[in-house]
């Protein structure tokens, strides 16, 4: 309490005795007893009131104790289950939980992981996929500012992610490595990797690249073989040594028929293999007749040409030519979708052949366009002219209807460079993205799509969308979902298929170690998104013939259904609404193969490295004897107190208020029970 606080008080004090005496006390050498009650009762009163004007704050100090977390995080993935090291995994988590002296010292949570992170459920060992620098990244953000050593219990075989065995230097915690699997050396073949692309082209050679790995003592003669169905399709002769213990194969493949093929990748097993399931990999490709060529049109230089090419050709299905408003005359039959970037008058010619055979179209307006002439020649929609740029930033419209789109998080994306104004659309059009300034949505969109005699259009109202590339990348560390974005942008103003009242979104195949997720949007007469409808998808197998029907399950603004569970086979389907006679029909693969059965031996070296490095300790999961004994002893681990001060006016005190009403009564109650009043 401060000093001035405490003169306020003895000053109130003072003032209270004195407005007490002066009421009560009088001259004579002895006051009675009921003129002192009297008096002290005043000075109560009046002194509870004094305090209440004064209001002086009072320090209320609560002591808490915070046990040490222990993170017990496990592997869940078929890996485990595959090395049959799952029972051993169960047994040791049951005794680390069940543990009363582990219990009484920390505050124990458990998680899973496979693709992601998780609580702890139930053990299945059925994910796909291990990641376990997710994992940590993720448990990173939990335990930032806590005391959480981890138990690591899994093999450490990663699938997919980075490198996790520098993770504790974003993780500041001990990590204590327990191994699960075989730490003997077999000897064994593998097709360590196959490397192709997801599309050829008809009556040409797509190439094939397959790394080929030996672990062994000796030299083995082996034979890789390619098949398509029961023919085959390449095979070579392999020799394999200690030393030359690696064959990177390199071929081609012909490409006769358009569609999807599958291919059957094997080296042939030795008599002593102990693992022959890495031995063999399906891979596939799909033929296309031709390839989707897309002219980007522009008179400057401008980072976002770059971001757009490397974009749209993400997908092998496209290619894209940067050319000029010139270069493009003598070029634009052989494109089947130009793009315009920032046009000025030089494109009249191109626009004026664009308008004149319909033809599609994307625009892309900055703070160079030439609105006048974009105005005078366009007859769609017009954009204010103000000669001043502003920073708008995007807000997804859930209601788009023209195609499925996902959400990757644009409101965090930098802002596009645009000129300052709103546009003015003479016809119907589709907002996908609005602009957003400081975070107030403003009624005007920054992405647009419309139709309009047979003619599709898109128009963005922004430059520097390098930036949201970039951006992406930092937030999921892969450029696929805005480069998915952009190309389900492509493909809608690039097709001129017929608007349909149920689309829906399928992959041709699916790798066996993929979610195998199918997609639908349904819209009602309006061509408005319709969430009341119930829409089934009948999946048959076309090896078996046996047919199943899934619901298709609301997700904002689609349906969708996750068909992982399948087993590898050829399918087809079809969607169906429920309450009218639509529907649509397709087919897909999902290919052979489980990545988490590649391996034969738990990764010891890099969990050691990752204990050792996290300044913790490494066990196998025979010897976990001492491991208990180890984070009781360890003196890193030790409960904390923590005093939480917490400053209460003295106005908030109720009792005062109690004590008032008291005094008061009471010398009321005396004074007429006396005749005083």
């Amino acid at each position: 309490m401060q000093i001035e606080t405490l003169l306020y008080i003895i000053f109130s004090g003072i003032i209270a005795l004195l407005l007490a005496g002066f009421q009560y006390y009088n001259k004579q050498k002895s006051m009675s007893k009921l003129n002192m009650l009297f008096l002290f009762l005043r000075f109560l009163t009046l002194f509870s009131i004094l305090l209440l004007i004064v209001n002086p704050k009072l320090q209320q100090v609560t002591l808490t104790t915070e046990k040490p977390n222990l993170v017990l995080a496990i592997d869940n993935s078929s890996s485990i289950k595959f090395q049959n090291q799952d029972k051993k995994s169960k047994n040791l988590v049951s005794k680390l939980i069940s543990d009363t002296e582990l219990t009484k010292k920390f505050n124990i949570e458990t998680y899973v992981f496979g693709n992601e992170l998780k609580a702890l459920d139930s053990l299945t060992f059925n994910e796909k996929q291990t990641n376990i620098d997710n994992a940590f990244s993720q448990l990173s953000q939990i335990y930032k500012s806590s005391i959480a050593p981890t138990i690591l219990i899994t093999d450490g075989n990663q699938t997919y992610g980075n490198d996790y065995e520098f993770i504790y230097n974003t993780f500041k915690q001990p990590i204590y490595s327990i191994i699960l699997g075989d730490t003997i050396q077999y000897t064994d073949l593998k097709i360590q990797q196959l490397n192709v692309n997801k599309y050829a082209y008809l009556k040409n050679q797509f190439p094939v690249e397959a790394i080929l790995v030996y672990n062994g003592d000796i030299s083995v003669n082996t034979r890789f073989v390619v098949t398509s169905g029961n023919s085959v399709v390449f095979s070579e002769n392999i020799n394999f040594s200690k030393t030359n213990n690696s064959k990177v194969i390199n071929f081609k493949l012909p490409t006769n028929a358009v569609g999807v093929h599958v291919y059957k990748a094997r080296l042939e097993p030795l008599n002593n293999e102990k693992n022959i399931t890495n031995n063999i990999k399906n891979f596939a490709v799909e033929v296309i007749d031709q390839k989707t060529k897309i002219a980007l049109v522009s008179d400057m230089l401008h980072p976002d040409l770059g971001a757009f090419k490397k974009s749209i050709e993400s997908n092998e299905h496209r290619s894209v030519s940067i050319l000029n408003s010139t270069d493009i005359l003598a070029q634009i039959n052989d494109f089947q979708l130009v793009i315009l970037y920032q046009p000025n008058s030089k494109f009249n010619k191109l626009i004026e052949i664009l308008n004149a055979e319909n033809r599609n179209r994307f625009t892309i307006i900055g703070t160079k366009t030439d609105l006048e002439f974009l105005n005078k020649i366009n007859k769609s929609y017009a954009y204010e002219i103000t000669n001043q740029t502003e920073n708008y930033q995007a807000e997804l419209n859930s209601s788009f209807a023209p195609f499925l789109i996902d959400d990757i998080n644009f409101e965090s994306f930098p802002p596009l460079n645009s000129p300052y104004g709103s546009s003015k659309f003479s016809i119907p059009f589709e907002t996908l993205l609005n602009k957003t300034v400081n975070g107030n949505l403003k009624k005007d969109p920054l992405l647009a799509t419309f139709e309009s005699n047979g003619r599709r259009e898109a128009v963005l109202f922004g430059e520097d969308v390098w930036q949201w590339r970039a951006k992406s990348y930092l937030n999921s560390k892969s450029f696929e979902g805005f480069d998915d974005f952009l190309g389900k942008l492509i493909q809608y103003v690039a097709s001129n298929k017929r608007k349909s009242r149920l689309n829906v979104e399928f992959e041709s195949f699916y790798n066996g170690n993929t979610s195998v997720v199918i997609k639908a949007e349904f819209f009602d007469k309006n061509y408005v998104f319709d969430s009341r409808e119930t829409l089934n998808i009948k999946i048959t197998d076309e090896v078996s013939k046996q047919s199943k029907t899934f619901p298709l399950i609301l997700n904002n603004n689609n349906y969708q259904v996750d068909l992982s569970n399948l087993p590898p086979s050829d399918y087809s389907f079809t969607v169906s609404a429920t309450n009218e006679k639509i529907s649509s029909s397709g087919s897909f693969k999902i290919l052979e193969y489980n990545v988490e059965q590649q391996f034969l031996n738990a990764d010891v070296a890099k969990l050691k490295q990752l204990a050792t490095n996290s300044g913790a300790n490494w066990f196998f999961i025979a010897n976990t004897d001492h491991l208990a004994s180890n984070l009781l002893n360890d003196s890193r681990y030790v409960t904390i107190q923590k005093s939480h001060k917490k400053s209460l006016p003295l106005i908030d005190w109720k009792y005062l208020l109690i004590i008032i009403a008291l005094s008061l009564s009471l010398e009321w109650f005396l004074r007429k029970y006396n005749g005083l009043i």
